[in-house]
């Protein structure tokens, strides 16, 4: 009984332990063999787990082919359902015996008993005793075995409940080196974000967390940060291919082919970055999953402070640019001191340079436009004194310090020179953009007065499809000379006369002479052509010249009435833009 209760109380296993009682059991009551019985795991049938004198091969053919099932009639069954011990003098006279007949019969059994382990209430199993022989079991036999079988349940009780405090005291263990390594991951981080380490700090302390190197981009696939070994990362065109669709967690997922994980962290529900890592040799464990959560919500703080930061240095710098643009004579004291402050002198002549976006490729045009404005502020980052650069509506305006070359001008500081740095920049960052560029040295005239012409000349360019290329006003021919006038009233006047008794003859009877005319002319005076461009047939075209002809007491066969109406609209257009 000692030894059982020592055993009970040691660091032995189950097995060890059933197989002590068997053998306890054995030498005390002097049977030939003996077993002990417990639900397998399913619970569906009573499994040998314990023994003395049984053969393998019978423990195997009782436990796997002649299973002892617990809806049978088997006698450790019943044992075990009504908690009495059951007795068997000679099992060849048993009819309830005869499945495991042949194995009785190979390992020499003729009796046995059955007694439950019972413990609190609760049956654990049976212990089961064999003789050889026939045998009739004595009531002193059975009380014997009943003791022993209880005392046995008392030791598989408290054998089970160590066993709970090992696995206990396991977990616990395992919880504090989770919080330890979760501190560590914490701390790592936090120390990236304290020193102000930025992505390529946080992507460094990610790849030593896990173990495997890390890629930090955003959504448009732009590589914002990379740490570890390059090679093993996916390149541009997988990382395109295999997002997965389930994206826009900070929790982990696989890839489409399932070489690479994700994690797409999100800030007010805009996605703002993703971060790759490879599959490695392994599922990421949870420590690994905890370190990549943690990663992903310091890259989007890092992501809102330095978009926070760009957005009030935009909003500074565009500030100062309207009011730049707004002044109608030489720049104020006040003004000239506010940009000093942020690194810019006005008080030297500058390019002014426009680029208008006209086409944006894809999704995210928020994302987009922030990306181009990055590009430009970059190629203008190394420049002292530094470029203006500014978002005025739809335009992103550059005042650029005349004698300074941008890069990729090949040293040429003309105004021409750098739009065409400032297009090359955009176009470079974005791939399937249009983007229109014009750039002027203003001469005797202000910023205002230039960026106005500049404007025009976009609107002008635009609306003759000169898109995604670089403009200058010379090369506008009359529209570009028009541009350059200060005074618009004058313009103004002259397309009125000429084109007045056509837009009034419009407004009252609702036609398009105005509209009729700029499109013949646009056609080379092809009326067939324009007709077709219209929409109508060649006669009626014939009738709506005839009848502007007649308004405006002109005739278009003369080169002159051509030039004049040729001239009127492109005034008109030139006019709209001062």
């Amino acid at each position: 009984m000692r030894e059982l209760s020592a055993a009970a109380t040691s660091a032995a296993g189950l097995a060890e332990l059933l197989g002590q009682v068997a053998t306890t059991a054995r030498a005390l009551l002097g049977f030939d063999f003996c077993g002990v019985l417990i639900p397998g795991p399913e619970r569906t049938r009573l499994v040998v787990a314990g023994w003395s004198g049984l053969s393998e091969d019978y423990v195997q053919r009782v436990n796997g082919d002649r299973p002892i099932r617990l809806d049978g009639g088997a006698p450790s069954t019943r044992a075990f359902h009504s908690s009495r011990s059951v007795t068997i003098r000679d099992i060849t006279a048993d009819p309830e015996f005869t499945p495991w007949g042949g194995a009785a019969q190979e390992q020499g059994y003729r009796a046995l008993i059955s007694v439950p382990l019972i413990a609190g209430g609760r049956t654990l199993g049976t212990l089961n005793g064999y003789f050889m022989p026939v045998h009739t079991f004595t009531p002193f036999e059975i009380e014997r075995m009943t003791l022993l079988a209880n005392h046995a349940a008392i030791a598989l009780t408290s054998a089970d409940r160590l066993d709970q405090l090992r696995r206990l005291n396991t977990e616990l263990r395992e919880q504090r080196d989770a919080l330890a390594r979760s501190e560590e991951i914490h701390n790592s981080l936090l120390a990236v974000t304290l020193r102000s380490g930025g992505l390529a700090g946080v992507a460094a302390a990610l790849s030593d967390l896990i173990g495997r190197p890390v890629l930090i981009e955003d959504p448009l696939h732009e590589i914002l940060a990379t740490a570890g070994e390059l090679t093993l990362l996916p390149d541009s065109r997988q990382r395109v291919d295999r997002v997965p669709e389930q994206s826009g967690s900070s929790r982990p997922v696989r890839a489409r082919d399932g070489e690479f994980f994700v994690s797409s962290p999100k800030l007010d529900g805009e996605l703002v970055a993703r971060i790759w890592f490879p599959d490695g040799t392994s599922e990421p464990d949870p420590m690994t999953v905890r370190a990549v959560e943690h990663a992903s919500m310091v890259v989007s703080l890092e992501l809102l402070r330095a978009r926070t930061a760009a957005e009030v240095e935009q909003r500074l710098r565009g500030e100062l640019l309207s009011e730049v643009l707004s002044e109608a004579a030489e720049l104020p004291d006040a003004v000239l001191r506010r940009a000093q402050l942020l690194g810019h002198d006005l008080s030297q002549p500058h390019h002014v340079i426009v680029a208008r976006i006209n086409r944006l490729p894809g999704r995210s045009p928020k994302l987009l436009r922030e990306r181009i404005f990055g590009r430009v502020t970059d190629l203008a980052a190394d420049h002292r004194p530094r470029p203006l650069a500014a978002s005025i509506r739809d335009d992103i305006v550059v005042l650029w310090p005349q004698g300074a070359s941008p890069p990729g001008s090949d040293g040429q500081a003309s105004a021409a020179a750098t739009a065409a740095a400032v297009h090359a920049a955009i176009v470079g960052g974005v791939d399937g953009i249009e983007v229109t560029v014009a750039g002027v040295a203003p001469g005797r005239g202000t910023y205002a007065e230039t960026f106005r012409s500049i404007k025009g000349a976009l609107t002008i360019a635009v609306a003759a499809d000169r898109c995604d290329g670089v403009v200058a006003l010379e090369d506008l021919g009359v529209a570009g000379l028009l541009l350059q006038l200060d005074d618009p009233t004058l313009l103004s006047a002259f397309a009125a006369r000429t084109l007045g008794p056509l837009r009034d003859y419009d407004r009252t009877h609702g036609t398009e002479l105005v509209h009729t005319i700029r499109t013949y002319l646009a056609c080379n005076q092809d009326r067939k052509r324009g007709a077709a461009v219209l929409h109508i047939h060649p006669n009626t075209l014939t009738q709506r010249l005839q009848r502007a002809e007649t308004l405006c007491r002109v005739s278009l066969s003369d080169p002159a009435a051509v030039l004049q109406f040729a001239t009127a609209l492109t005034v008109d257009d030139v006019a709209a833009q001062l």
